[in-house]
């Protein structure tokens, strides 16, 4: 795991607070250390400033199926299913159907 490449997004994500790329790679490297709490922080801060940013959805729902909240994941899923039948992204919808109907199947 690299915690150098975590720093340096964090250094650059000083420089523009607002970049939803940049609070992406920061979960994503935080999820890879384990560090769900903090990853979880910069997944929903894109859900709350850019819910456009459509690959956040199945990440996050992702996310809280491993942090075991099955009910989060699932609903998660379903607000990008809306927000894909809106953009229109077919193939994140594909991805986002799958995932939930996986996770249903699961519980």
């Amino acid at each position: 795991m690299n915690t150098k490449r975590l720093e340096s997004l964090k250094s650059m994500l000083e420089k523009d607070s607002s970049d939803s790329f940049l609070h992406y790679a920061i979960a994503k490297e935080h999820e890879s250390l384990s560090q769900y709490d903090d990853a979880l922080q910069h997944f929903l801060f894109i859900k709350d400033y850019d819910q456009t940013y459509i690959g956040m959805y199945y990440h996050l729902g992702k996310l809280y199926e491993k942090m075991n909240e099955s009910e989060m994941a699932l609903r998660t899923y379903e607000e990008g299913i809306l927000v894909a039948k809106k953009i229109p992204d077919f193939h994140a919808l594909s991805e986002l159907n799958n995932a939930k109907l996986n996770l249903e199947m699961e519980m």
